[in-house]
């Protein structure tokens, strides 16, 4: 949990803000509490999907479902307001954690007893659910919470309100919405679904609870293989306890028709009391009592006022955000019980103060492409100014999340100069925003070397930066230096410079790669193609160009196509090739288009081919994958 900060609302509707839970792909997430003291998460939809009529319709219609579903094993909806500026929805807030964090980080596989109760819990949350004529279409262990009482299912139906202004289930760079690994063969296939749908789903999570792993191969077997073996394979049930296997199996039946019920899963289940192993509910029920007695000690800042169309704050989502897509390729996150369930509380100790806060009178419009110069002086000295050699050229580093998983990053490339002169250019990315500008030199030591106030340069979206405050590095090896902020601190490393940044295995022009290897329907009507371009950090160096049939309000194909094209910033050179949110080109943009966030780009070999991913930087989840065009 992250405090509030000025620029959060004190209030939304009649909830209390509290503090900050994460940010997503549809908007922020805020813990909140209720006049009459229940604590509530709210979540606040994006400026960039409330723009779109489309979005709010679907959202509307969505919300309104929910709050029929009441609240059987699910976090019921305690109040919305869709016709908001920015739409709004707050629901019950569960102080537990996910299967995902149970099973894979802190305890294990799960009991046959208690795999049984869950089946029951979440097939009775599933009744409710598609009594409200809803699919959730997105369950997986991260989206299924662990209480005392029971299990309780999160995040039902809103995501069919995104999907339906993206790609039949793409962001505009090709990244899978939803997790691969928990999908039903009619998701992969991209067929309508039904609530079968959600139960061939819960069979997944329910082996994924009962063995540990997932029952068609999980992120190293690749995406396509995984999605590929979803729709054709049988599942891998190794190491399932034998009375579990007739209950799972009927949940993976590849004909959605042959499979039982969420009614029928919950007439023929019994339920097991207590439904955890005992300290597993013990150590559930002491953290519970945790988050009660925090979140008691937060208070609001007092300035802030009502929810208005300003930016975001630069805070990408947290690892531990429940909503976040469940695989990652490559992008562990191994943490014990106790620290999943202490990141859903209010922390009252400080959290790192970062650099860059957003203001809508801070920085200018587009990127004007000042990447920076080279090294400016021989390693011999200071023939211009006061900067060692030492600390010439670029240094790159990660702020929030981990070097293969960055969530935040930030690039300081130092040129010579004197002690006042704007001798430093930054950039700085988030999962929904670019930020460059330049600081001034205070001064410099042989270890050390220390900037100041700064400019802003280039803002995207536009004014949408503010400038970064102090900044030190100090010299820990020839190509290492420590970065500090106020509290915030990070290693950084040194990074390709100059006029031409980008490796060249990723120059060139890439063809999205069919999900799970299957054509979609139509397929001379789809293309999703990115070309790469040789240049310096700082200018437009990616362009995407994306062809799909447009949808009616039923989500049906019309004989009409969305044409959509749209560049992006490189703003970091190191280990990945980080890019900054596309802006779209006016001339070929068409209402239905939508402009992802922040990504970064990486080559893998594949069947002896390179192959292009492309993942975004706000939250985790499967990439795009992209072939040589």
């Amino acid at each position: 949990m992250d405090p509030l900060n000025a620029e959060d609302p004190v209030t939304i509707g009649p909830f209390r803000l509290i503090g900050r839970l994460g940010v997503g792909g549809m908007g922020r997430v805020f813990l909140a509490r209720s006049a009459g003291g229940r604590t509530v998460a709210v979540k606040v939809v994006h400026a960039e999907l409330a723009a779109q009529d489309e979005f709010r319709r679907r959202f509307a219609r969505e919300v309104a479902a929910l709050e029929r579903v009441g609240g059987t094993g699910t976090a019921p909806v305690l109040g919305s307001d869709t016709e908001a500026e920015l739409p709004w929805v707050a629901v019950g807030y569960v102080p537990g954690p996910s299967l995902r964090s149970v099973v894979g980080d802190a305890f294990g596989p799960l009991p046959p007893d208690s795999v049984r109760t869950l089946a029951s819990g979440l097939a009775r949350a599933l009744v409710h659910v598609h009594a409200a004529g809803l699919v959730h279409r997105d369950l997986k262990p991260s989206n299924v919470l662990l209480t005392v009482d029971g299990p309780k299912i999160i995040d039902f139906g809103i995501a069919r309100a995104v999907d339906t202004v993206t790609d039949g289930g793409l962001t505009s760079t090709g990244a899978v919405v939803g997790s691969p690994g928990f999908m039903s063969p009619e998701q992969v296939r991209g067929e309508k679904l039904t609530p079968a749908s959600d139960v061939f789903c819960l069979g997944s999570v329910l082996a994924y609870a009962a063995t540990g792993r997932t029952p068609f191969g999980g992120a190293d077997s690749g995406v396509h293989a995984t999605m590929f073996r979803i729709a054709h394979d049988e599942p891998d049930l190794t190491d399932l306890a034998p009375e579990l296997s007739g209950l799972i199996r009927a949940c993976l039946t590849k004909d959605a028709a042959g499979r039982p019920t969420a009614t029928e899963l919950v007439d023929t289940l019994q339920v097991t009391e207590p439904w955890l192993p005992a300290d597993l509910l013990a150590r559930l029920g002491r953290h519970a009592a945790l988050l009660l007695e925090t979140e008691a000690e937060a208070t609001p800042l007092p300035e802030r006022t009502a929810p208005t169309d300003r930016p975001d704050p630069a805070t990408p989502a947290a690892p531990t955000d429940p909503t976040a897509p469940e695989t990652a390729p490559r992008r562990p996150r191994r943490r014990g019980l106790t620290a999943a369930l202490t990141a859903l509380a209010v922390a009252g100790a400080a959290v790192l103060a970062y650099t860059y806060w957003p203001s809508p009178g801070g920085g200018t419009g587009g990127p004007d492409g000042k990447g920076g110069n080279g090294r400016g002086s021989s390693a011999s000295g200071r023939p211009a100014g006061i900067v060692p050699a030492a600390f010439l050229g670029a240094w790159e580093g990660v702020l929030r999340g981990a070097a293969d998983a960055p969530y935040e990053t930030s690039r300081i490339e130092i040129t010579q100069g004197a002690a006042g002169s704007r001798s430093a250019v930054y950039t700085h990315v988030t999962g929904e925003r670019l930020c460059i500008g330049r600081a001034v030199l205070l001064s410099a030591t042989d270890a050390e070397l220390v900037l100041g106030d700064a400019e802003i340069t280039a803002s995207v979206p536009g004014r949408r930066c503010t400038p970064a405050a102090r900044q030190t590095l100090r010299l820990r090896a020839n190509d290492v230096v420590e970065w500090s902020s106020g509290v915030a601190r990070s290693t950084f490393q040194r990074a390709r410079t100059g006029a031409s940044v980008v490796p060249a295995p990723l120059l060139g022009t890439w063809n999205q790669v069919p999900l799970g290897g299957i054509a979609p329907p139509d397929a001379d009507r789809w293309v999703n193609r990115l070309t790469v371009s040789q240049g310096p950090v700082g200018a437009a160096l990616v362009r995407v160009e994306q062809v799909y049939p447009r949808t009616d309000a039923d989500g049906n194909n019309t004989p009409e196509n969305v044409h959509c094209t749209a560049t992006a910033v490189v703003g970091g050179a190191g280990p990945l090739l980080v890019v900054g949110p596309q802006t779209r080109d006016p001339d070929v943009w068409d209402p239905d288009c939508v402009e992802d966030g922040s990504t970064n780009l990486r080559i893998v070999r594949y069947q002896g081919k390179d192959r292009l991913l492309v993942y975004g930087m706000s939250a985790d989840g499967e990439p795009g994958e992209y072939q040589r065009g």
